[in-house]
This record gives C-alpha cells, structure tokens and sequence, in this order.
C-alpha cells in the first residue's frame, strides 16, 4: 500500500544517522516488545507478512513520531485483538474480562529453542518462471491498498534480471490470508537514473527482490 511506512526516495525526511556501537535494544522495554511479538506469533494467528501490514495501517502522524519497537507493540495489540486472543478493553484495563477462559501458551521455555530455530517461509513447489535471467523488465504501475513489496519509487521502472532465487510465498496474498499463491523471486537491477534521474550518478545501481506478479516484459 501506498503510506509513510515507504520512505524511499523521498525527500524532507532528514539524513540517516548512524549510531557507533549501537546497541541491539536502547532500553529494556524493547526487547521486552520484541518477546512479546515472537511468543505471540506462536499462537499463529498471524504470519510475518500480516505483522508488516499491521504496522503499514499506523495512522501517518502516530507512525512518523512513534519509535521504531512503539510501532511494534502498536501492530502486536492491534493483530491480537484482531485475531481473538485479547479484547480491546482488557489491553486498556490490563486485566481479563469476567469469565474469560485461560489459556495455555503455545511457547514455554521447553520450546523455545526449537521454535527459534524453526524460522519459517522456505521455497514453495516448483512452479514455471516467467522471466529469465538476462531478461529486460519493467516493473507494474499498481498502487495496492493492501500489503506489497513493491517499493513505490521503483513502480513503472525498466531493469534486468540478475538472478532467479527460486519459488516462494507472495506477500501481497499472505498479508490479507488468501493463500500462498506461490511464485518466482528475482534480483533485478536497476540503473541508479532509471530510479532518480539525471542526477544519480551514472556508475550506481540499486538491486531489489521482485516477484513475478511485480514484472512485465519491457523487450
């Protein structure tokens, strides 16, 4: 979808600063946040894909003042109410609802490293290529308002296959629950002025990972 969350290439959002020896947390409550998002996926409710798009919906002026782990814990209880895990109502008093039943949690610290390890996604069954490597493609012009990993600033752009990396699950689908929908994932390349114009210098590249439904032939 069309939204804050998809910065690139825009202007007046300021440099990026970069933090010598950061640390992995700034303060102990984010990785608190950051436990909570991994045991709560346990449940599976939801998948990754979901989890991005939950964050995609933050209201424009909350995203842009909100940290990145406030973004987090605001997409986590949005996906737990959403799925029935919690009421809104319990997240404001903190407390259960009268007569709610207890759960027992999918994640106990017996499982947790074989779930840490267990990842997820993978290559999906093989399924026919549309493009070929070597082969000149321009991207769709779609402005979606669901999730996609098609950048904004990289819509209606001509570039080249570098590589094919196999089948896997498209994002666009798996955000909204409507199946896998499995499908080719290619590097593309793009020649930093078919992105920014003449200004770019001439030398640079930008490469992104595409899917099939994201590409056309342009030969």
């Amino acid at each position: 979808m069309n939204g804050v969350h998809d910065m690139g290439g825009m202007h007046g959002m300021g440099p990026v600063v970069h933090e010598k020896n950061e640390p992995v947390f700034h303060a102990p409550w984010e990785g608190r946040v950051y436990t909570m998002h991994r045991a709560m996926g346990a449940w599976r409710k939801w998948n990754g894909h979901a989890s991005r798009h939950a964050k995609e919906v933050i209201p424009p002026a909350d995203y842009l003042r909100m940290t990145y782990y406030e973004r987090w814990f605001t997409a986590l209880i949005e996906l737990m109410i959403t799925a029935g895990l919690v009421t809104r109502s319990e997240v404001e008093s903190g407390k259960p609802g009268a007569g709610t039943a207890k759960s027992t949690p999918p994640l106990t610290s017996a499982r947790e490293a074989d779930f840490l390890r267990g990842g997820g996604g993978g290559q999906r069954p093989s399924v026919v290529p549309l493009f070929r490597v070597g082969q000149q493609v321009r991207t769709r012009k779609m402005n979606p308002t669901g999730h996609t990993r098609l950048p904004r600033y990289a819509r209606g752009r001509v570039g080249t296959i570098q590589r094919d990396y196999g089948v896997f699950e498209l994002p666009d689908t798996m955000a909204h629950s409507l199946g896998e929908k499995p499908q080719h994932v290619y590097s593309v390349r793009f020649a930093a002025r078919e992105l920014w114009g003449d200004q770019a210098k001439p030398q640079d590249a930008v490469y992104l990972d595409l899917f099939d439904d994201y590409l056309e032939a342009s030969e």
